[in-house]
C-alpha cells in the first residue's frame, strides 16, 4: 500500500492509500477519484516528501519535509481532507484520525444511500434533465446521475443548481 497526498483543481488537499502507483494511474485517468470537499475529478499528486524508517519503528507523529503530519491508513482506499502544516495544529493520535476517516466514509454511505432512495437516476442523461428541471420543462424533483466537466462547467454558466457528491461503491454492508 502507498500513500499519496493529492489536491484538485481548486487546491483541496486530500490523502489516499493506494496498492501501487499503477492503481493511482488508473484510477486518475478514469476519473475515480473525486475530492472530497468539492467532488472534481480533476486529480493530481500534490508534492510529498517520502518518509524511510532508519531501523526499528518510524514515530506515529513525525512530520515530514513539507510539514504535514503522518496519516494513519484509511479503509478501502478512503481519502480525507489532509491536515494543515504540523506548525498550525497539534499532532492528532492515529486511532482519532481513523475514526474520523471511518466516520466521513459512513456519512458518504449514508448519502448515496439517501440519493438512491429519494431520487431518479437518469444516467448520462444527467446535465439534459436538469436544464429541463430548470427551465420548467418538467416537473422539479431529485436526480442523481453522471455528467462530464464540460457538461458540468456549461450548467454552472447556466445558473443551474446541482452539486457533486463524492460517490463511494456499494459495499456489502
Amino acid at each position: 500500500m502507498i500513500l499519496f497526498v493529492l489536491k484538485c483543481t481548486a487546491d483541496h488537499r486530500f490523502e489516499a492509500w493506494f496498492r501501487n502507483g499503477d492503481a493511482y494511474e488508473t484510477q486518475a485517468a478514469a476519473k475515480a477519484i473525486a475530492c472530497p470537499v468539492c467532488g472534481d475529478t480533476h486529480i493530481t499528486k500534490a508534492p510529498m516528501a517520502p518518509r524511510i524508517a532508519k531501523g526499528g519503528r518510524a514515530r506515529d507523529d513525525a512530520p515530514r519535509e513539507d510539514g504535514a503530519p503522518e496519516a494513519a491508513p484509511a479503509s478501502g482506499g478512503a481519502a480525507a481532507p489532509a491536515a494543515p502544516p504540523a506548525s498550525a495544529t497539534p499532532s492528532v493520535p492515529a486511532e482519532l484520525r481513523e475514526r474520523f476517516a471511518a466516520e466521513v466514509m459512513r456519512q458518504l454511505t449514508d448519502i448515496r444511500r439517501a440519493v438512491e432512495t429519494n431520487c431518479d437516476y437518469v444516467g448520462d442523461r444527467f446535465a439534459e434533465e436538469a436544464r429541463r428541471i430548470h427551465y420548467g420543462e418538467t416537473d422539479p424533483r431529485g436526480i442523481y446521475g453522471e455528467a462530464t466537466d464540460k457538461e458540468a462547467e456549461e450548467l454552472k454558466e447556466e445558473g443551474v443548481t446541482f452539486g457533486r457528491i463524492p460517490w463511494l461503491p456499494r459495499t456489502n454492508s
